[in-house]
C-alpha cells in the first residue's frame, strides 16, 4: 500500500458502510462482498478478482481497530490528498513526507528536529506502510500476502472439529529464478527509484507523495535478462494443498486466522496469514444456538399428562434419558447438561430438548373408546375459559 493509496482511497466506500459503522457492520459488509466477488465464484472474471482485492485491502485496514484509527486520523489530516494549511489558507501546501517519517534531522533545525512532527505522524503512518526512516535501497524483508479461502463443513465436523484439505493459489517466489526476476539471478538496482521501489510526485514545493515505481513495479530491482517463467516479476502463481485443522465449535460464517500460512515473504520476510471462512451445513435432527445444541422430541399425550422417562438422541454419543414431570406442556424446553457443542475452553455446552406432543392421525377402536371416555370424564374442564375472561377484561 502506497501513501497515495492510503490518502486517496475511501475504504468505507469500498465496503459500502458509513464512517461511523461498528466493527460488526464492517465485518458483515466484508463477508457479503467477499463471498459475492470471490475468485472461486467468479472464475475468469478479472473485474471480480480486482474487486475482491480492493475489498480485502479495505477490510485489512477497517477490520483492525488500531489501523482504522490511524487511517481515520490520516484522512482527517490530509483531506483529499493534500495537507491542510490551516483556516483561510485557501488550499494546500507541499512538503516532503520524508521529513515527517524521518524523525529528527541532523542539527535539529527542521520541523521534525523542533518536535513539531517528529513522532506523531510517524506513529500514524508507520503501522500502515511499514516504512523505514532512512532513504536508500529497499533491502528490508517484505511480508507475504494474506490469503483468504472458504471451506464447507458438515454440522458434526463443525461441532467436533475437523482436519480438511484446502487447495490454495497464491503468488510465491518464482522457482526458476529464485525470486530474483532475472534468469541469471543477477538483477540490478532500478536507476529510477534507486532501489526504493517508490518515486515522489508533487508540485514545486517540498511536499510530495510517493507512488510505486513504474519501471521496476515497486520491486526496486530490474531484471536485465527477464525470467521466462515470471517475466521479470520474481513472483509466480503457485498452487498447493494444505491440511488445515478447523477447531471444534466453529459457527457458520466464522473467519479463522491461521498465522504464517499465507503466501511466503520476500527477502527473508515472514509469510502472510491464511483466513478461512467456514460454512456449516444443516443437520436433519439437531440445531445450534451458540454453544448449545437443540433438538425437538415428540412425546405422546399420556407421557406429557402422566409423566415418564423419555430417551433423547445426542450428537455422536449414546442417548440420554430425561424425566418428564406430570403435566408437561407442549413446547417446554429441558436441558441435558454437557451434551452440546465444544467451547473454546474445551468444555461443552448443553443440549436443549423441546417437547412436542404428537397427535396420532389414526386411532384403533380401543384407543378411540378410551379417548371418548376421557372426553366425557373431563367435560367440565374448559382450557379456554381463562382466555375468554382475559379477552373480555382487556
Amino acid at each position: 500500500m502506497s501513501t497515495k493509496d492510503f490518502v486517496e482511497k475511501d475504504y468505507y466506500k469500498v465496503l459500502g458502510v458509513p464512517k461511523d459503522a461498528t466493527d460488526a457492520e464492517i465485518k458483515k459488509a466484508y463477508r457479503k462482498l467477499a463471498r459475492e466477488n470471490h475468485p472461486d465464484a467468479n472464475k475468469g472474471d478479472a473485474k471480480a478478482e480486482e474487486r475482491f482485492k480492493e475489498i480485502s485491502e479495505a477490510n485489512d485496514v477497517l477490520g483492525d481497530p488500531k489501523r482504522r484509527k490511524e487511517y481515520d486520523e490520516a484522512r482527517a489530516l490530509f483531506g483529499n490528498g493534500g495537507f491542510r494549511s490551516g483556516p483561510g489558507a485557501g488550499g494546500t501546501f507541499n512538503f516532503d513526507l520524508g521529513d515527517l517519517f524521518g524523525g529528527t534531522q541532523a542539527g535539529g533545525g527542521g520541523a521534525a528536529g523542533a518536535g513539531g512532527f517528529g513522532g506523531g505522524l510517524g506513529d500514524v503512518f508507520g503501522g500502515l506502510f511499514n516504512r523505514g526512516t532512512a532513504p536508500g535501497p529497499r533491502t528490508q524483508p517484505r511480508r507475504g500476502q494474506d490469503i483468504e479461502s472458504e471451506v464447507t463443513l458438515s454440522f458434526t465436523e463443525a461441532v467436533d472439529g475437523a482436519t480438511v484439505p484446502l487447495r490454495m493459489s497464491s503468488q510465491q517466489p518464482c522457482k526458476a529464478c529464485s525470486g530474483t526476476g532475472d534468469k541469471n539471478g543477477t538483477p540490478r538496482v532500478c536507476p529510477t527509484c534507486v532501489g526504493t521501489g517508490q518515486v515522489s510526485r508533487g508540485g514545486s514545493g517540498s511536499f510530495s507523495l510517493t507512488d510505486p515505481c513504474v519501471d521496476c513495479k515497486g520491486r526496486g530491482l530490474i531484471a536485465e535478462n527477464p525470467c521466462e517463467v515470471c517475466h521479470g516479476s520474481g513472483r509466480a502463481k503457485s498452487s498447493r494443498t494444505m491440511q488445515v485443522r478447523i477447531p471444534a465449535g466453529v459457527s457458520d460464517g466464522q473467519r479463522i486466522r491461521l498465522r504464517g500460512k499465507g503466501a511466503p515473504g520476500e527477502r527473508g520476510g515472514p509469510a502472510g496469514d491464511l483466513y478461512v471462512v467456514v460454512h456449516v451445513g444443516e443437520h436433519p435432527v439437531f440445531g445450534r444456538k451458540g454453544d448449545n445444541l437443540t433438538v425437538t422430541v415428540p412425546v405422546t399425550f399420556t407421557e406429557a399428562a402422566l409423566g415418564g422417562e423419555v430417551k433423547v438422541p445426542t450428537l455422536g454419543g449414546p442417548p440420554v434419558t430425561l424425566k418428564l414431570p406430570a403435566g408437561t406442556p407442549n413446547g417446554r424446553t429441558m436441558r441435558a447438561r454437557g451434551k452440546g457443542a465444544v467451547r473454546k475452553d474445551g468444555t461443552r455446552g448443553d443440549l436443549l430438548v423441546t417437547v412436542e406432543v404428537a397427535v396420532p392421525k389414526d386411532l384403533g377402536d380401543e384407543a378411540r373408546e378410551a379417548l371418548e371416555a376421557y372426553r366425557k370424564a373431563t367435560e367440565d374442564l374448559d382450557p379456554r375459559a381463562e382466555l375468554f375472561q382475559a379477552a373480555k377484561g382487556a
